[in-house]
């Protein structure tokens, strides 16, 4: 039995942060080089008050209402976020509960970032092959930029708060397949917030956002270790470039998604980008990216698409789908 994306939607916080506002909060940047460098021209920014789980249930009842799903369907909730409303309980079970789902659901976090949605993809993908579950509520939601201070002020160039929900369910003919994975996590210190779990809370200190990253360092282990992951997977699957309709990779900065589009040599009118105006969106940046492809007719109902996720951890995924 194989798992296969049934359906998509995303949600974006109202409250927004354009590069204009950002220009008038620091003059002094030159903005314009960096829009330049990022292809971000806005981001979507939490309220105060808004956390990832609130998130993930408001896009949750999107994708309900949008595909008309039955949610008594649903048996098995993922959720996937590094910005959990609570540390306990399991923010899953409070979807649930807000769904109002059947008790014979079951309900996981998992603490993933860039690479999430794949890792997630792969979690389901498994609980459908091994019979434990036949549909799945796999959501990604992230707050970011309640983690960045105005002393790493760079990082609010590019990252912005988002939600995706996606449906999977189990398939006779078409899914998701061919899963490659790796984990570096001696270089975890390039992007780490240390204040953001039990460690920072136990301090006794007043929550101070600390989000830090080594922009060089993420770069240089992503053109060195992307290209290879894709390599690895075309070979696992059997496939060339050739084979993939689409190429869908975490939505990072178009500087470096333009530099590995062009080491791997895949044509541009097969690689998707869709930041310009949500930012990198960590866990949610795929799937809010494959909904765009879908919406914009780069893929169809039998199109096969390449995901690819990677950074924080440093942690890296990829995968095959059959739509």
């Amino acid at each position: 039995m194989k798992a296969s994306i049934e359906a998509i939607s995303y949600y974006l916080p109202e409250q927004q942060r354009s590069n204009e506002y950002l220009k008038q909060s620091h003059p002094e940047w030159p903005i314009d080089q960096i829009e330049s460098k990022t292809g971000i021209k806005n981001r979507h920014v939490s309220g105060e008050a808004e956390f990832s789980t609130d998130m993930a249930i408001a896009v949750a009842y999107q994708l309900i209402d949008e595909h008309n799903i039955d949610k008594s369907e649903i048996d098995f909730i993922l959720f996937c976020t590094q910005t959990p409303k609570y540390l306990v309980p399991t923010n899953a079970c409070l979807i649930q509960s807000a769904l109002g789902l059947g008790q014979n659901v079951g309900a996981l976090d998992i603490n993933q970032g860039c690479s999430g949605y794949v890792y997630s993809l792969m979690m389901a993908e498994g609980l459908i092959a091994s019979n434990r579950a036949k549909c799945i509520l796999l959501i990604t939601a992230d707050t970011y930029t309640k983690l960045i201070s105005d002393e790493h002020r760079h990082l609010k160039t590019i990252f912005g708060d988002g939600a995706a929900a996606t449906l999977i369910r189990s398939s006779e003919d078409k899914g998701i397949d061919s899963f490659v994975y790796g984990t570096n996590g001696n270089e975890a210190k390039s992007l780490i917030s240390k204040k953001s779990g039990l460690s920072g809370l136990m301090s006794g200190a007043i929550y101070e956002a600390d989000l830090c990253m080594d922009g060089s360092a993420v770069f240089h282990f992503t053109l060195n270790t992307i290209p290879k992951l894709v390599r690895d997977l075309l070979e696992k699957s059997g496939n060339s470039v050739d084979d993939v309709d689409l190429f869908v990779f975490h939505q990072a900065n178009s500087y470096m998604l333009e530099h590995l589009r062009n080491k791997i040599n895949i044509p541009e009118n097969k690689f998707y980008l869709n930041l310009e105006n949500i930012g990198n969106t960590v866990s949610s940046s795929i799937p809010i990216a494959l909904y765009g492809a879908m919406k914009n007719k780069h893929w169809k109902p039998g199109s096969k698409v390449m995901l690819v996720g990677f950074g924080v951890g440093l942690s890296w995924s990829a995968c095959i789908v059959q739509f």
